[in-house]
């Protein structure tokens, strides 16, 4: 798994990178579609890319993989079998979620300094608002995909400061699949208003 399954520009592509890059796309285009199959693709892709960052001492990026597996249980029996329905997250929420994402990487960015990760802060707030975004997203809420917006450009440069080619350019899909889900969330639930 660990060895080079193909070389671009440079760059060697492991099995390991090739193969959970491939099954998070996966997961995230049905999470676009509201499908309740998401979630075991979301289950499969963190558990690969949790060993994939551990071997870049990317520390916050690999534990939250294990908080995908667990979002990915919660979705799967959360969701109804025939997906999510989409719905807003209240405003007075989204001040306190910003305010718990800053304060929380503030607590573990030095942490993070001091068992040596290969960032701090960046992959600290990253994690956070990766956890803020995978949670609304358990809950049916279209303001995940703005979140998600917002943290997978954040990973683009943190993956790219790592040299991490072949996962930069998943997340600058990924950073552009964000866009399309919000889209499609948010009209889904302007649809069903309608129909009320």
């Amino acid at each position: 798994m660990f060895s080079t399954f193909f070389t671009a520009w440079g760059y060697e592509v492991s099995y390991l990178e090739f193969i959970a890059s491939v099954v998070s796309f996966v997961g995230v285009a049905l999470g676009i579609t509201a499908k309740r199959i998401t979630w075991p693709w979301w289950a499969l892709s963190a558990i690969l890319y949790g060993i994939f960052f551990l071997q870049y001492k990317l520390y916050a990026s690999a534990a939250l993989q294990l908080v995908f597996i667990a979002a990915a249980v919660a979705g799967w029996y959360g969701w109804e079998p025939t997906g999510a329905k989409p719905g807003p997250f209240k405003n007075k929420y989204r001040l306190y979620t910003i305010a718990a994402i800053i304060l929380a990487t503030l607590v573990l960015g030095p942490v993070l300094k001091s068992l040596g990760a290969a960032s701090t802060y960046i992959d600290a707030i990253l994690f956070f608002g990766s956890l803020a975004a995978q949670i609304l997203m358990v809950y049916e809420k279209y303001d995940s995909w703005p979140m998600w917006l917002v943290v997978d450009a954040g990973y683009v440069a943190l993956y790219a400061s790592q040299g991490l080619l072949f996962t930069t350019l998943l997340y600058v899909a990924f950073t552009a699949m964000a866009a399309l889900g919000w889209s499609r969330w948010y009209g889904t639930h302007k649809r069903a208003l309608r129909s009320l």
